[in-house]
């Protein structure tokens, strides 16, 4: 592929793994541990630096994830690599610092509906709850992600106004959120929604280098969508090797924007990235063959070895 670079695009992207929690937190089957902790290493040596690892959050609720305490222990070699976690309160920080996390996430939502079904609380009281988490990490100078759910659409309550998602993004960042990430959590955004979001957050006093992008695929829209933010200024966009992913709390929610697409596209734009494509698509196929199916990126099929 020649490159062919677009003016006024970034020069650099940073990707956001999330394959091994975002991504492995809606399989049906549980994968084991150490392939776990092999994937997320073969992710780094692909050249992925920031490579979310885990959530703490209660068994009960996300089963796949249960092993949260036997996987981190397996990441110390990673020197060098971004190991961020999600923690959904107290308790969970606390079994992450315990760890060694140096970064930490809260998924917090901006609707009502999605708050109470992933939540069990309001969108008030899951911000309440979030305050002391924060306060405590960033006393522990552990840098917080915030996850913007539901911004774009919401299962049962349909389109979602920008000044909802403003709202709690504003409430985020004054708690002292280091980034935003904003999720397209069932996949019905387009790119003119998607500028007359970050227009708004900029307008906000939300500058656009504390913001990245989460798109999910289900319209097929995620690339379209990624490209409109990169014109925008945004240099950090979340995605999951392979497709992986959805969300277990929100069935209409298909997989993340695969990787490798992100890459292919990235690729042609001349855009950097630090990220080898060729060593991740061996990476997603066989994690494919762990899982027992293949890929649904596209650009994963297009370069796997072809049966004559």
């Amino acid at each position: 592929m020649s490159p062919t670079p677009e003016p006024g695009l970034p020069a650099r992207v940073r990707v956001h793994e999330v394959g091994p929690r975002d991504g492995l937190q809606n399989e049906k089957a549980l994968v084991p541990v150490d392939v776990k902790a092999e994937f997320i290493h073969r992710l780094a040596a692909a050249g992925l630096t920031t490579i979310e690892a885990t959530s703490f959050v209660h068994p009960r609720w996300v089963p796949q994830l249960a092993d949260a305490e036997r996987l981190f222990p397996l990441l110390r070699d990673l020197g060098g690599v971004r190991l961020p976690v999600l923690v959904p309160n107290e308790r969970g920080l606390d079994r992450a610092l315990a760890l060694g996390a140096r970064e930490v996430a809260v998924f917090a939502s901006v609707t009502e509906s999605f708050a109470r079904a992933n939540l069990n609380r309001t969108v008030d009281e899951s911000l309440a709850m979030f305050t002391p988490v924060i306060a405590r990490a960033l006393d522990a100078e552990v840098p917080v992600r915030g996850y913007l759910s539901m911004c774009f659409g919401d299962p049962w309550e349909g389109e979602v106004p920008v000044d909802r998602v403003v709202r709690v993004a504003r409430r985020l960042i004054d708690l002292g959120c280091a980034e935003l990430s904003l999720g397209d959590t069932i996949g019905v955004a387009t790119p003119g929604q998607v500028t007359a979001l970050l227009t708004a957050l900029n307008a906000a006093g939300i500058p656009t280098e504390r913001l990245a992008v989460h798109f999910h695929d289900t319209y097929g829209q995620a690339l379209a969508n990624t490209l409109t933010a990169l014109r925008h200024g945004v240099t950090t966009v979340d995605a999951s090797a392979g497709g992986l992913g959805g969300c277990p709390f929100a069935k209409s929610a298909t997989g993340n924007l695969a990787t490798e697409d992100l890459l292919w596209m990235l690729q042609g734009l001349g855009i950097e990235t630090g990220v080898d494509l060729d060593r991740l698509t061996e990476t997603s196929l066989w994690l494919a063959a762990h899982l027992g199916r293949p890929s649904p990126s596209r650009t994963v099929s297009a370069l796997s070895p072809k049966e004559s």
